[in-house]
């Protein structure tokens, strides 16, 4: 019997609900039929996380999610998505939490740039993500990936627009402008393709003529997921 996939999300449940459909989606067509993906769902409450993420309180941020992780594999759960790109600074916390495997988002994306040969990629996400360590050192330790960032004026913008557009389910199209000058900034700067590094980029951009192969965080994870709920079956 196949165990179901874990996922934690809720951040924010926009992002959330395309995890939900991608993987439903992709168990269908890899079984066909009435088949559909086993999921267990924990959705935090985002306004509580995102204050502690304001407040840089990821300690305990780390603590309420680990204590999700850990309801989850309760329940069942045989391995774990945090449907989050931000919120992996707290990977480490939920992995010691837990006896199951947390599929990290950031060897999803680092696995198919490697695969694509790209050695210098452009990262949009928040700015905890663009700004700090944790996502830029995993995809330079593990796959000697070169991550460049917008300036801090345009990281402002970009961080903006998610918090106070893309996380409310508002896609406007001078966000979307915006985000596409960007990235061809970055692509004059040398950047070969880009990470959309906030789970709720992808929606913005579907669709869009990019100056630079996009790889969206978001489906790659499920990528992931999918990989290891049909691994099961074999």
């Amino acid at each position: 019997m196949t165990r179901p996939l874990g996922i934690l999300g809720g951040m924010s449940w926009e992002s959330t609900a395309s995890y939900y459909r991608l993987l439903n989606e992709g168990v269908r067509d890899a079984r066909g039929g009435l088949h559909s993906a086993p999921l267990l769902l924990h959705s935090v409450d985002f306004a509580g996380i995102a204050a502690l993420q304001k407040a840089g309180d990821w300690a305990t941020a780390g603590e309420q999610l680990a204590a999700a992780a850990g309801g989850l594999e309760l329940a069942g759960a045989g391995a774990l998505l945090l449907a989050t790109n931000t919120m992996h600074k707290v990977a480490a916390t939920i992995e010691a939490a837990v006896n199951i495997p947390l599929l990290h988002i950031g060897d999803a994306v680092g696995q198919a740039l490697h695969q694509a040969g790209i050695q210098r990629v452009a990262l949009l996400g928040t700015r905890f993500t663009m700004q700090e360590a944790f996502y830029r050192e995993r995809l330079s330790q593990r796959f000697a990936i070169t991550v460049q960032v917008p300036d801090a004026t345009a990281m402002a913008e970009i961080d903006r627009v998610i918090f106070e557009e893309l996380c409310r389910g508002q896609f406007h199209e001078r966000a979307r402008t915006f985000y596409l000058e960007q990235l061809q900034r970055l692509r004059e700067q040398g950047a070969e393709a880009a990470i959309l590094g906030c789970t709720e980029i992808g929606l913005l951009l579907e669709g869009c003529s990019s100056p630079l192969p996009l790889y969206d965080s978001t489906a790659l994870h499920v990528d992931m997921g999918l990989g290891w709920l049909l691994e099961q079956r074999r």
